[in-house]
């Protein structure tokens, strides 16, 4: 059939703009055909779905997924470039090492349902399993080391830890109330805070630190401090049970920051404050090893961004103090309300 007659109007007409959405469509279907297969074919593996999978509970490296899924490293990094190359998951640099995660904006409603699909297999039962022994290890080395150094934490220099920095946070916590510091480290900024407080919850995964603050209370005669045992991003504590939520040099240490922060938002009375003091982002990589720093700082944009994200607002960030002595680690100041 010949093509039809062209007219001086097919610019202006309804017709020509059918005809004109027609051609576009024709044009993009073959490209997104193709997309959409690829896409399907990737999920259509048993191994990419068990890692994916694993990686909807929580970010892993490959040597995460290793341990878990007991697979060759080159097997699975040839696994997880395919997925990031269909836009399935991401990763970020941390030093040496890659970490990977869900992408946040892909197809999240068509991988829920292939996941909840395939949830009851036995399969992804022992993946569950075993990434629960992967963060219940985690969870123990990070408590050994703070148990190594809970009696000489006085006696260490901590990047950050600038009394400037301490006394600029103690402004934003004037009202006499209740107070929860959530990962306590050497515990000094606690008993500062009992000083103007009505009480303060102490959380801290480590139970010697617990401990030497019990004893530093008890020799300054406080008596309106309670210790709670317990990770930062899972906290035992009831919603709304305080006013303001302090983590003081902390939030680096989280595997998630964000979700830090979405259960110290959690655990706030509506309304109620929360004060991050932390670093800013630098790249000082011995910090990993020898301090078990998950993060190397944060940027004043990132801090700002998993703030908003667990749900704070008015969100305020600012530079507050600079160590005087190298590396000269610059100490970020944040707030925000619930």
């Amino acid at each position: 059939m010949p093509p039809p007659p062209a007219f001086d109007t097919a610019n202006s007409g309804p017709g020509a703009r059918s005809r004109s959405a027609e051609d576009q469509g024709r044009a993009r279907g073959p490209q997104a055909l193709t997309g959409t297969s690829r896409l399907l074919r990737t999920l259509g593996d048993e191994t990419r779905l068990r890692i994916l999978g694993l990686l909807a509970l929580g970010e892993l490296s490959v040597s995460e997924l290793q341990e878990v899924l007991n697979m060759g490293q080159s097997r699975i990094s040839a696994q997880l470039t395919q997925m990031k190359d269909v836009g399935l998951v991401v990763d970020r640099r941390a030093g040496r090492r890659s970490y990977y995660s869900l992408a946040p904006d892909g197809p999240v409603e068509l991988l829920r349902q292939v996941l909840e699909d395939a949830s009851g297999a036995a399969e992804f039962l022992a993946d569950k399993a075993g990434y629960d022994a992967l963060v219940e290890r985690r969870r123990k080395e990070s408590r050994a080391y703070f148990d190594r150094v809970a009696a000489t934490f006085g006696e260490v220099g901590l990047p950050g830890r600038t009394w400037e920095g301490l006394a600029r946070g103690l402004l934003h916590l004037a009202p006499r109330t209740r107070y929860v510091d959530l990962g306590i480290g050497d515990g000094l900024l606690t008993l500062m805070l009992a000083e103007v407080a009505e009480s303060v919850t102490a959380v801290d995964l480590s139970p010697l630190m617990l401990e030497q603050l019990d004893v530093r209370a008890r020799r300054r005669g406080i008596t309106n401090i309670a210790t709670v045992e317990g990770d930062i991003e899972d906290l035992p504590i009831e919603a709304r049970s305080f006013d303001v939520a302090v983590l003081s040099q902390a939030l680096h240490h989280a595997q998630a920051p964000e979700r830090a922060l979405v259960e110290a938002k959690r655990v706030l009375v509506p309304g109620g404050r929360v004060l991050v003091i932390d670093l800013l982002a630098h790249t000082e990589e011995w910090v990993r090893e020898r301090l078990q720093h998950a993060h190397l700082g944060f940027t004043e944009h990132d801090l700002e961004r998993h703030m908003l994200a667990a749900g704070f607002q008015d969100v305020r960030v600012e530079r507050a103090a600079r160590d005087p002595q190298p590396p000269h680690f610059m100490t970020l100041l944040a707030s925000g309300t619930a």
